[in-house]
């Protein structure tokens, strides 16, 4: 894992040197105007963000969502007369989610066994709406959520984390989750935002010792959403 984030600062570090050279370029006029308004448009900025997440971040969707939109409005302002293509957009956007719901849905977490049954496990979907929704399990073992245009508000106050490392996977387009938690879970938040943000929101407490035995780790994407996390 230490090794996986230095090789990301590394990446990272060589295309902010790479950006850097190219807008010094730009500035001093040695690079020609034409290709100036493409290195730095919009799109190409999309790209390039969709390159770093790609090449330094574990999960690989966002990454490739950034760098299909940057690609796609790219080729629209190169191509005449692009106009069924600016109606193309939207059919892609959820031709790419029912895609990522398919793996989602086929996808079963490594944590599952014969010993957790399904209150233990978390599957929650919200799209063009949403709720709340109490979690009261004594061995939570992790799970799915799932926010496109709507969201949810999940509370674990009265929940119990199962032994080792248990996994949230969230996925939030254009909709977010609000995650209530006890105060003494040891939590992880690894969620990747794009034009979105997953806020932790819990004030550390130097009295609260954590059970060193159970872990939870929120990982996933926020594109153009995002969520919560926070003490009751």
């Amino acid at each position: 894992m230490e090794i996986q984030k230095k090789n990301s600062r590394a990446v990272l570090g060589v295309i902010l040197v790479a950006v850097g050279l190219l807008m010094i370029g730009g500035t001093m006029n040695w690079i020609p105007f034409s290709v100036r308004i493409w290195l730095f448009s919009w799109q190409a900025i999309v790209l390039g963000i969709g390159v770093i997440l790609l090449l330094t971040k574990e999960n690989k969707g966002p990454g490739i969502i950034m760098i299909l939109i940057g690609g796609f409005f790219m080729v629209v302002d190169l191509v005449d007369n692009a106009y069924y293509l600016h109606r193309l957009f939207w059919p892609s956007i959820l031709i790419l989610i029912g895609l990522m719901f398919i793996i989602r849905s086929n996808h079963r977490s490594y944590h599952r066994s014969s010993e957790i049954t399904d209150d233990d496990y978390l599957d929650d979907m919200a799209i063009f709406g949403g709720g709340q929704k109490l979690i009261t399990s004594k061995n939570f073992n992790g799970g799915k959520i799932t926010a496109v245009f709507g969201g949810s508000t999940i509370d674990f106050t009265q929940a119990r984390l199962s032994n080792g490392i248990n996994t949230i996977d969230i996925v939030a387009i254009f909709g977010g989750t609000k995650l209530i938690v006890p105060r003494d879970w040891d939590i992880q938040l690894e969620v990747t935002a794009v034009f979105g943000g997953f806020t932790d929101k819990r004030i550390g407490d130097p009295h609260i010792i954590h059970d060193p035995s159970k872990k939870l780790i929120i990982k996933g994407v926020a594109i153009f959403g995002g969520g919560e996390l926070n003490y009751l």
